[in-house]
């Protein structure tokens, strides 16, 4: 009897927080999984390492990227930063506008036929510049007729892990009626697992041909795609997976973690050129 192959899916970003989580998503829903490392960045991955493909690149390299996404279904774009460094050239353009930019050419020289980004809700802790990137990158998507899927994701958390005290708030206002009704549940930070698995099965839907050309999920759509014992956590969570690193975080981004989940960050001297 003939089977379906997987669908193979390449990920930006497969060293970090979010990258690694949502290939272990995908694995877990049966894909084929790739993933782009930065240079320096293959001891990071862990067990994953013995789970996926891994190739080296730098997304503001376009000649790296050349050639890493051919005979891939879908890409999957988590690179970002919430923290900018003007001063070393780490702007927000660069971290989330040209990142996408050079991801979305990707896919169109490498004949990807669909592109997920994971880009940001608009709430009141986000930042103007951040936010205004990310919409330049949606924006860009647009204009170059590319199949998308936009994941306006709010902040992800750890189920169980000690979070700010604003954040908590906000997440009990958005999961129960009616502040829920009132715009709390499209801003309220989420559990890891729950949007790791919404953005694999977004990724991974049989009618992607037959979507819209440009389609946007939101918070609410991301927990519709989980079911209801996935949502409340009344299994075992996804095993969460953690960059493997030895290097040192420098100062000024040692508090940053609630921001880590939404890609690279500037925290190590290999990324300032």
């Amino acid at each position: 009897m003939a089977t379906s192959q997987p669908k193979r899916v390449v990920v930006t970003g497969g060293g970090t927080f979010i990258g690694m989580n949502i290939a272990a998503a995908l694995l877990a829903e049966g894909a084929d999984v790739t993933l782009l490392l930065r240079p320096g960045n293959e001891t990071r991955l862990g067990p994953l390492a013995q789970r996926v493909r891994a190739y080296t690149a730098d997304i503001w390299d376009p000649a790296s990227l050349r050639g890493r996404a051919r005979g891939h279904s879908v890409l999957i774009h988590t690179v970002g930063s919430m923290v900018a460094d003007p001063a070393q050239g780490l702007t927000h353009h660069r971290l989330n506008f040209l990142s996408a930019r050079n991801a979305a050419n990707l896919c169109i020289s490498d004949g990807v036929p669909h592109m997920v980004l994971l880009s940001a809700v608009a709430a009141p802790w986000v930042s103007r510049p951040y936010l205004k990137a990310k919409r330049e990158a949606e924006a860009y998507l647009r204009r170059v007729g590319l199949h998308a899927s936009i994941v306006r994701a709010p902040l992800s958390y750890l189920r169980g892990q000690p979070r700010p005290l604003l954040y908590r708030f906000v997440t009990t206002l958005g999961s129960i009626p009616p502040t829920s009704w009132l715009g709390f549940g499209q801003i309220a930070p989420m559990p890891l697992d729950l949007l790791a698995r919404g953005v694999a099965r977004i990724a991974l839907q049989s009618n992607i041909q037959s979507a819209r050309s440009h389609r946007i999920y939101r918070a609410r759509d991301i927990r519709r795609l989980n079911r209801r014992d996935e949502r409340r956590g009344e299994l075992p969570t996804m095993q969460t997976f953690t960059p493997v690193s030895t290097e040192q975080v420098s100062a000024p981004y040692s508090s940053v973690d609630e921001e880590l989940p939404f890609g690279w960050t500037p925290l190590d001297d290999k990324f300032r050129r």
